[in-house]
């Protein structure tokens, strides 16, 4: 997700860093990174592991917005995200992440859409919607291949008829030749 830090507005990527297996990943970490400007990497500024993590900050939780605040054991950052709902995603992926693996302290989320924090709402409705739009393709494939399987066979009749009509054509030239 790209986000961009207030004081300075340079752009910023954030992830959280897991596996995509069931089991517990080894560490689970927020990396800020720095694109600079005409390039195409990233580097690497600063890393939490997520057991660092103390608070979340939603900043108004009665309006979308795009801002919110990451405070760390030892660090305090402003966030702005793209959008308010990449906002939105990230702080429920971070907070199902923190329920999953946080160790024994788990950091607290303030001022956030309750939405964003009873489960997964946004995320079920991305998937909804991913399947939704799976299953039409699917649906018009199908129907694409019944349609080409239908002039498949009307291709084959005709070449059959034509083949009976050479076929013809070269008897009768046969018999008024005699």
């Amino acid at each position: 997700m790209l986000v961009h830090d207030i004081p300075e507005g340079e752009v910023w990527l954030t992830s959280c860093g897991r596996d995509v297996t069931n089991k517990k990943p080894t560490e689970i970490s927020i990396t800020k990174v720095k694109q600079f400007e005409g390039s195409s990497s990233f580097v690497r500024r600063s890393q939490w592991s997520l057991d660092q993590l103390r608070q979340v900050n939603g900043i108004d939780p009665n309006r979308d917005c795009p801002e919110f605040d990451l405070t760390f054991e030892n660090a305090f950052d402003q966030w702005v995200a793209g959008s308010a709902g990449d906002k939105c995603m990230f702080v429920q992926v971070l907070h199902n992440t923190c329920q999953r693996y946080s160790a024994e302290r788990k950091p607290e989320f303030v001022n956030c859409q309750s939405k964003l924090l009873g489960g997964n709402s946004i995320l079920h409705s991305a998937a909804d919607s991913v399947s939704s739009a799976v299953q039409k393709a699917s649906q018009a494939l199908n129907e694409r291949g019944e349609r080409l399987g239908r002039v498949e066979e009307k291709t084959g009749d005709m070449m059959n008829s034509a083949q009976q009509f050479a076929d013809t054509a070269h008897k009768l030239a046969m018999k008024h030749k005699c």
